[in-house]
């Protein structure tokens, strides 16, 4: 259906055993094989949506690598067990963004919870475990 209204469509297959028939009778663009980490590098951040039909459990970690960032993954397929999302690809941010952050000694640990206790933190605290380590 996709085809039709004239989306560039990808077949994603555990194996190259439905290229021919997803190329040829099917008439997609493209075929990836998800167990091919080459084929999947070479596609990362390239789809607009996904359509997932797998009623199988799965790894959702591939299938949310190749979303664009503001891309969608619809679920089709009915798994027996709950997905897990992993939360990595979901976050990668482009551009150099990054968060703000209070770098802390190990020795300020105490005091950073007591920050928190009293909601007295403004950014996300990190524990600079290696040049504490050094000093000492």
């Amino acid at each position: 259906m996709a085809k039709a209204f004239g989306a560039h469509v990808t077949v994603i297959s555990t194996s190259e055993g439905k290229r021919k028939e997803a190329t040829e009778k099917l008439g997609d663009d493209s075929f990836l094989v998800s167990r091919d980490p080459e084929q999947l590098k070479g596609a990362l951040g390239s789809m607009d949506g996904i359509i997932d039909t797998v009623s199988a459990d799965h790894p959702m970690v591939h299938l949310l690598g190749l979303l664009k960032a503001d891309g969608k993954l619809f679920l089709v397929g009915l798994p027996n067990k709950p997905m897990e999302v992993p939360a990595f690809p979901l976050v990668m941010a482009k551009h150099n963004i990054t968060a703000d952050v209070e770098v802390i000694p190990v020795d300020y640990v105490n005091t950073a919870m007591e920050r928190l206790i009293k909601s007295d933190d403004r950014y996300r605290f990190v524990i600079d475990v290696g040049n504490t380590l050094k000093a000492e």
